[in-house]
């Protein structure tokens, strides 16, 4: 699928006092673009516990100085800089400045345990960790990482640092940030993300005109996750709207409502706590786009959020290694259970080999907004011809990209492909379902057995069996059904399920006497 055969046009727009005259080659140029088209403009908010704002041209300053701090401590352009804490006007701040700088930002998951913060400032080789609790987190750094503190007070000392102005170097294949992976499929690695990559996926998505100086975007998502680091905070900086940081989804209605958010994007699980507002549809009247995206969304919920509120619900696809879109539903029709909408301008899709796009197999993607390989040395980026492998199943219908499932996760039973989003959308149908995971389990004289895990309310593992038997052809069905608490997810909401393989495999040999 290529460029040219784009049928859905982007939304018209017409050109605004925030359009970017130049081509940039640091993403942290677009904040000082910013500020110079709109100085006194509002830019950033952080509604609770005491509401706080900063103009663009506060936000340019604050960026310059503490780009000017980190630079004063020693580092030259390449070293890695890790940023650890939750959404926050201090994130975002040492977020550009860390590019303005020519550094490598490393955004953490500030959730992460001990041993996990330990290996991946290792591995990644960091020489300043920015956290938000920098005492706590000082025993549990390799030794050379400088720990500086993540706060408004802890910027503002690092700023004073600094002593002149600092430019990167005008390069747009420089590496820009280095993201780990979710590892919901195995251990994580880190994509290599570079200005190129990052600028690109904001063009293809300016053209929708979904983000400009009008628009107030919400940031929930968590700003270490490629979603929120590019598709939200990125979006925002290019479109030039008003940006509220928010960290916890406790009182988000009331947020919503108090700083006229216009445009929603959300993890499902989110999704679905706001469903459970009475006063949903009054309270988001003034609401004009809402994504899903960072997890996959299950058919029911979208057509129950949809029917309460009114509002379409947009979908995307995208991944780490994409930075992250890959296709989007804006601009054409839903389609339904798997759709996804249809490539982004300036990004290719290829089922396979591209013999038969309608028949299910491997997704490719081509585009500028591809990641520079894995971290340190580039392994599994591109071929030659700049195709990507993405690990995930699906197929194409008039241009249109329906997800099936990831390639890894597909369970070979007997000779026959078994897909686990099948199996958990038959079983999200029992009555008292909260959650489902599927994955394979090695067999002898079978291949792999299908295994599910089920979370919820006055289940039993016969019922489940049961409505399976009822629903999905024999070679389907779980051999083994888990009752579980609750699942192991990620930060936006994507099920873990290396850990739920860790578990079944502790539960096997348990069993073994």
């Amino acid at each position: 699928m290529h460029e040219e055969e784009w049928s859905g046009e982007p939304r018209g727009r017409t050109a605004t006092l925030t359009d970017p005259p130049t081509l940039f080659t640091n993403v942290a140029d677009l904040v000082r673009h910013q500020a110079a088209a709109q100085p006194d403009a509002t830019a950033l908010v952080r509604p609770a516990p005491e509401r706080r704002s900063l103009t663009w041209s506060e936000l340019e300053q604050r960026v310059a100085a503490v780009a000017s701090g980190l630079a004063a401590h020693g580092l030259v352009a390449g070293h890695r800089v890790a940023l650890r804490g939750p959404s926050s006007i201090e994130f975002v701040v040492a977020y550009f400045a860390t590019l303005r700088a020519g550094f490598v930002c490393v955004p953490l998951d500030p959730e992460a345990a001990p041993d996990e913060l330990r290996s991946t400032l290792a591995d990644c080789g960091a020489r300043v960790l920015l956290s938000t609790d920098p005492v706590e987190v000082d025993d549990l750094t390799p030794d050379g990482v400088r720990v500086l503190a993540l706060t408004e007070d802890g910027l503002a000392e690092l700023a004073a640092d600094g002593a002149t102005p600092v430019l990167s170097p005008p390069d747009r294949e420089a590496l820009a940030v280095l993201l780990y992976t979710a590892g919901t499929s195995g251990e994580p690695k880190a994509a290599m993300l570079s200005h190129r990559a990052l600028l690109a996926h904001l063009e293809h998505l300016h053209g929708f005109g979904i983000v400009d100086e009008t628009t107030v975007v919400l940031a929930l998502l968590p700003l270490f996750h490629v979603f929120g680091l590019n598709a939200v905070l990125g979006s925002w900086v290019r479109g030039g709207g008003r940006l509220v940081v928010e960290e916890s989804a406790e009182d988000l209605v009331d947020v919503i409502v108090d700083e006229q958010v216009t445009n929603l994007p959300l993890a499902p699980s989110v999704l679905y706590r706001l469903l459970q507002h009475a006063e949903l549809a009054a309270s988001l009247a003034g609401v004009r786009t809402v994504v899903s995206g960072a997890a996959p969304l299950p058919p029911a919920l979208g057509h129950a959020f949809t029917e309460r509120t009114g509002l379409r619900l947009e979908q995307g696809y995208g991944l780490t290694e994409a930075a992250p879109g890959v296709t989007v539903t804006l601009g054409g029709d839903l389609l339904g259970a798997g759709h996804v909408g249809r490539p982004l301008p300036g990004v290719d899709v290829r089922i396979g080999d591209g013999t038969d796009q309608t028949e299910p197999a491997e997704i490719w993607i081509r585009g500028d907004n591809l990641f520079s390989g894995y971290w340190p040395d580039g392994r599994g980026g591109p071929d030659a011809d700049g195709w990507f492998a993405t690990g995930d199943i699906g197929y194409l219908t008039d241009g249109e990209l329906f997800l099936v499932d990831r390639s890894r996760e597909v369970i070979n039973v007997q000779g026959f492909s078994v897909y686990p989003a099948e199996v958990e959308d038959v079983i999200r149908s029992v009555p008292g379902v909260e959650a489902v995971a599927v994955i394979g389990r090695r067999s002898a004289g079978a291949g792999e057995q299908v295994v599910a895990f089920v979370a919820g309310t006055g289940l039993t593992a016969e019922q489940v069996v049961e409505h399976c038997v009822a629903g999905l052809a024999r070679f389907k069905r779980p051999a083994d059904v888990y009752l579980v608490d609750e699942l192991p997810r990620g930060a936006t909401g994507k099920v873990k399920k290396g850990v739920l393989r860790r578990l079944m495999a502790s539960a096997e040999l348990e069993e073994r006497p």
